[in-house]
């Protein structure tokens, strides 16, 4: 057996169903590994980058581990942004990254990098293999480490490895992620307690750690009679079935989750790495609960941290608490809620105008999925309507790039979540910026034979930006799309296409895309001067937009404001407390 055999056994043992990638010389021994074993799928791509996002968005559905391979050089480079978001959003990635030869390493050689180098600020373990000695030793060690670790590992092998014999060991037992309870000394516990009990208005602020506790969360709110908020990441784990739900705060939310956390006087942080400070309440006690201590304090000053699994944490915790709270703040935030929705609801709605509100164009994809579909949505205007605008049920999923951040994940973020389940609907929401980046992978879906339905919203711009743009006071530049017919692009590579621009062809093209076998991509016009206003906002921001208006007013281009006023984004802007 050749090292490269090795590596394919040592996967298919541990439960790997799929490689994803594009084969390049030095990686010829792997991928005729995978050939001859026959055990695992090579899911072939057209960029590497949209590789490494099908992995990520592979592990966030399955939770087991993914694997990505490339190229030396220019090949596994294109790795490192779908690294990038599978790190940042913990889930367990094996990227394999072949070499140039082991002789010619440090010689300038042709194609030569230091991916172990490259790598190492986006993922949990990264080694160069020297030589066949060396494994399955740094496979099992890299493996291990991104299943325990949630996170990317690379093994950097030169081709020349691939080849050579591997080393006679006894194997070890197939690598898979262990479980534990983890629950705080009852010291640690006690002082929360103490804490939540002397408050009188507590809120909860829930994030992905919360998967699999939703019963527990909602038990500690009852008993402390609690709104709880959702993080973007914890919404399709906490949301559903919530009597305590009262929505999400941050750049993405709305009123009524930055109004119970800003009005509480203790903020109970469960599960979550929330980054944004300004949507932190500027007066209250916070307890913060949190699988990695390190986590513990960074975004906000804590009283009291509590080390431990989010389930097993509210357990322990729920019966040190009192039980004759008074729920004036829970009815109060509750009533917000109702009030910030219906006006979110409103926005919604197909006014008979053109081009449509993306709000009406995202409810009625909510509305037509089916009951257990996975959303995927590109960073941008996209993730704004995901957040308000799907609904999560518990068999739902929601799977972007939250923390990374970066453009075009939508599609390849699909690719991964739909070769898992081809049975499964698998929905991405795309910007134009983003589909566009990576337009070269709807190749990919239809070579793999994935029925992945994608919407694309084409309002000819980079829109997030220019709203950035505005409110920093800039008149909007650079941000102009000018589009195909993403419809007429699908139907070119052998995917079905629709275009949409009124409010009954979308909802044809959307149930007929929605219901056909195979794949199906919509393009829908929608409005560009379309506003997403956080639930709060800054002098510095409200200075900015004046700013914009009196500069583009200057530069000629009033037109521009005529779009924004004819759009009722001054409605929409005043639409808070």
């Amino acid at each position: 057996m050749n090292v490269a055999e090795m590596i394919v056994e040592t996967l298919h043992r541990a439960g790997v169903e799929r490689v994803w990638g594009l084969p390049g010389d030095s990686l010829n021994a792997f991928t005729d590994a995978l050939r001859r074993d026959g055990s695992l799928d090579w899911m072939h791509v057209r960029h590497e980058e949209s590789a490494a996002f099908a992995a990520a968005g592979e592990a966030a559905i399955t939770g087991r581990l993914a694997v990505v391979a490339g190229s030396c050089g220019p090949g596994s480079l294109h790795f490192i942004n779908g690294l990038y978001d599978a790190q940042r959003s913990r889930v367990p990635v094996l990227a394999i990254a072949s070499h140039i030869p082991s002789a010619e390493i440090g010689s300038g050689y042709f194609q030569e990098t230091h991916p172990q180098e490259l790598f190492r600020e986006c993922s949990v373990y990264v080694e160069l293999v020297g030589g066949p000695e060396q494994m399955p030793w740094v496979l099992e060690a890299a493996m291990r480490a991104a299943v325990e670790k949630q996170g990317v590992a690379v093994v950097v092998v030169p081709g020349d490895v691939f080849f050579a014999r591997a080393a006679d060991r006894r194997p070890s037992a197939p690598i898979v992620a262990t479980a534990s309870h983890i629950v705080p000394t009852d010291g640690a516990l006690a002082a929360a307690a103490e804490m939540l009990d002397s408050a009188e208005n507590v809120t909860i602020l829930a994030g992905a750690g919360v998967a699999g506790a939703h019963a527990e969360v909602l038990a500690l709110a009852e008993r402390l009679k609690a709104p709880i908020v959702h993080a973007f990441r914890g919404k399709e784990w906490i949301e559903y079935d919530n009597p305590f739900d009262v929505g999400m705060t941050g750049l993405l939310g709305f009123s009524s989750g930055y109004r119970a956390m800003e009005h509480c006087d203790a903020l109970l942080m469960i599960g979550t790495d929330f980054p944004y400070r300004q949507f932190y309440p500027s007066r209250a006690k916070v307890v913060q609960i949190d699988l990695r201590g390190e986590q513990l304090g960074r975004r906000t000053a804590i009283d009291v941290g509590l080390v431990g699994d989010s389930g097993d944490t509210a357990r322990a915790l729920l019966p040190l608490l009192r039980d004759d709270r008074d729920d004036r703040h829970l009815r109060r935030s509750l009533d917000h809620y109702r009030r910030a929705r219906t006006g979110l609801d409103d926005l919604a709605a197909d006014d008979g105008r053109q081009p449509l509100h993306p709000q009406f164009v995202a409810r009625l994809v909510d509305e037509l999925a089916a009951d257990d579909a996975v959303f995927t949505a590109d960073v941008g205007t996209p993730v704004i309507w995901a957040a308000r605008y799907l609904r999560m049920n518990g068999r739902r999923r929601l799977i972007g790039s939250f923390t990374h951040g970066s453009m075009a994940n939508a599609m390849p973020h699909a690719l991964g979540a739909q070769a898992v389940d081809r049975d499964r609907q698998v929905i991405a929401l795309a910007g134009d910026g983003g589909i566009a980046m990576l337009l070269g992978d709807l190749l990919s879906i239809r070579q793999n034979d994935l029925p992945i339905k994608i919407v694309v919203f084409d309002n000819s711009a980079l829109d997030f930006v220019e709203v950035e743009m505005k409110a920093a006071g800039i008149v909007n530049a650079g941000t102009h799309l000018q589009n195909p017919d993403f419809a007429e692009v699908a139907r070119a590579i052998g995917i079905p296409g629709y275009r949409a621009t009124t409010g009954e062809e979308l909802r044809s093209a959307l149930a007929e895309a929605f219901d056909r076998p195979g794949p199906a991509l919509v393009s829908v016009v929608v409005a560009r001067q379309e506003l997403a206003i956080p639930p709060t906002i800054t002098a510095e921001q409200a200075k900015g937009f004046a700013l914009f208006a009196l500069r583009t007013l200057l530069s000629g281009r009033g037109d521009e404001l005529i779009d924004l006023a004819d759009t009722n984004v001054l409605r929409r802007l005043l639409h808070r407390d």
